[in-house]
Parts: structure tokens; C-alpha cells; sequence
């Protein structure tokens, strides 16, 4: 951190008053940094894993058409296997284990991932942080590193054994489905440390900062988000067809005034 910066956060903090950093702030503590870049490596890895809804949702439509309109065994037979039922439908389960996997620590920092709250939505700040601390130290971290160990020989005796389909006109290279499983795993993880760093610093660290939080709410925000997006007050928001009306009215009356101030005969 430069001496600028430095200087810059002990004046916040000796001011007494909270120091609020974004995403983006030059000064924020080295440990948010790094939680901060672990969080955008899952963002990024889980907006790309998102899109495998596409061709999930465009092969299943296509096998299904295919299978309906009595065109399948003509067109394997003719050209090519890639149209046979079996090889479209184990196609369909890879890109749905792609979609799940790669997404799993996209929901954790974006809080959008199932949680039963009903005992959690009724603790205080510092309770919750807590259940957040211990549910990682305890249960995401160490479980999902196991289950990461154990996926990593499953994946590597795969691709040993050059694993292929159960089925003899399935897909060959096995291996491939079952690493991007680990990968999505080991993302999870990432995305569950990087929770917990931000949580030992709402736990242990300076009481005067404020930063974004990835799972949880500051009490001074308490009750205006729901899972991980800014809840909306349907009663306090302006009608949309209202808000153009308005910015229509307005944009003519600008319009009317300046032409008003044009002297007559005056070119523009």
C-alpha cells in the first residue's frame, strides 16, 4: 500500500468516523484486496458457466424435434453420429454438470444460494457473522476439499483408463466432464474463502470500516437487499409510464423555452 493511501486510512480511522470502501478503493486493507480479486475470479467463472444454459436448452430441443418429426435414424446413419439420441442426451447431462458446477461459488458471493432462515434471518449482525464463520471453518471449506481430493482421483482414473460412455455409441473422453466437476468444486472453495476473509474482518478487525459484503449486511442496511440484490419497494417506486410522461413534458417545455430565446430571424 503506498505511504498516500496509508496516510489516508489512519486519518479515517483516527477521525473516529467509518471509513467505507468500494470495490474498486486504492486504500482498502490488503486483505479485502485479496478477498475482493478471489471474488471476481468466481464472478468471472460463474458468468461463463452460466451461459452453458444455451446450448443445454438448444441440444435438448434439437433431440427432442429430431426424435419427433422421425428424421433421427436417417440422419445418424447418413451423417454422422453426433445426431444419434444417446450421444445428444449425454451431451445434455455434460452441459448440465458444466451449468451447476461452474455456478456453485457464483451463488455463495452473490448470496443467492438456498439457505434455511429460520433461525439465521432472526440473530443480530455479529450472530450471524458467527454462523457464517463457523459454517465455512466447519462445513463449506473442509467438506468441499474433500470431496474436491477424493473428485481429483475419480477425474485422474479417468482420463488413465481413457474412460468412454457406458454406452457403446456414447461419448468418449470421460475425463473432461469429470475435471470441470473438481474445477467447479475448487471454485466453491475460492468463493468460500473468500466470505470468510471478509468475515474474520467483521469479526477481529477495525469496527469503523465499512466494505461491500458478499453474504451478509451491515446493520445499517439491514432489510434492503434479498439474496444479494437491492430489494426493490414496488410502493415507493415511480410508475414507469409516469416517468416518461414526465421526461417527455419536460423535454418539450426545454424545447419550447429555448426556441422562446431564439431571436426572430436569427440562424442557428
Amino acid at each position: 500500500m503506498s505511504e498516500a493511501a496509508t496516510s489516508t486510512s489512519e486519518a479515517r480511522a483516527e477521525s473516529g468516523k467509518a471509513a467505507h470502501y468500494d470495490a474498486i478503493s486504492p486504500d482498502m486493507p490488503a486483505v479485502l484486496r485479496f478477498s475482493e480479486a478471489l471474488r471476481k475470479l468466481v464472478d468471472r467463472v460463474g458468468r461463463f458457466g452460466s451461459w452453458m444454459f444455451l446450448p443445454l436448452v438448444l441440444i435438448t430441443v434439437f433431440d427432442v424435434v429430431l426424435r419427433k418429426i422421425g428424421v433421427q435414424y436417417f440422419l445418424t446413419t447418413h451423417l454422422g453420429r453426433i445426431f444419434d439420441s444417446t450421444v445428444l442426451q449425454e451431451l445434455e447431462w455434460h452441459f448440465h454438470t458444466g451449468l451447476f458446477a461452474l455456478v456453485l461459488g457464483y451463488g455463495y458471493i452473490w448470496n443467492t444460494h438456498v439457505r434455511v432462515d429460520l433461525i439465521r434471518e432472526h440473530l443480530d449482525f455479529r450472530k450471524k457473522a458467527w454462523m457464517e464463520f463457523l459454517g465455512l471453518t466447519i462445513f463449506l471449506i473442509p467438506y468441499c476439499s474433500i470431496v474436491i481430493w477424493f473428485a481429483s482421483i475419480y477425474a485422474y482414473d479417468s482420463w488413465a483408463m481413457n474412460e468412454i460412455s457406458a454406452s457403446t455409441v456414447g461419448l468418449t473422453h470421460r475425463w473432461i466432464i469429470k475435471s470441470v466437476l473438481v474445477f467447479g468444486l475448487v471454485m466453491a472453495v475460492v468463493a468460500g474463502v473468500a466470505v470468510w476473509l471478509q468475515v474474520v474482518i467483521v469479526l477481529w478487525g477495525p469496527q469503523n470500516i465499512r466494505f461491500p459484503l458478499m453474504t451478509l449486511e451491515w446493520p445499517e442496511e439491514a432489510g434492503t437487499r434479498l439474496e444479494g440484490k437491492t430489494r426493490l419497494e414496488l410502493d415507493e417506486m415511480e410508475d414507469e409510464l409516469e416517468r416518461r410522461e414526465r421526461e417527455r413534458r419536460e423535454a418539450e417545455e426545454k424545447q419550447a423555452g429555448a426556441g422562446a430565446q431564439t431571436p426572430p430571424g436569427s440562424s442557428q
